[in-house]
């Protein structure tokens, strides 16, 4: 994340099924934000 401005989202893209809540805890332990899912997609704002 630190080459991403503050305020843009990143698309990751993962196919390993604990990416459903890996990735939203990843972004409460780290103080970003999660946006949304849609299949192999998750969507994450860069807040700090």
């Amino acid at each position: 994340m630190p080459g991403v401005a503050v305020g843009e989202i990143v698309r990751v893209l993962a196919d390993d099924p604990a990416a459903a809540n890996d990735i939203p805890a990843w972004c409460r332990m780290k103080g970003q934000e999660f946006v949304a899912a849609d299949g192999h997609a998750f969507d994450v704002r860069r807040v700090l």
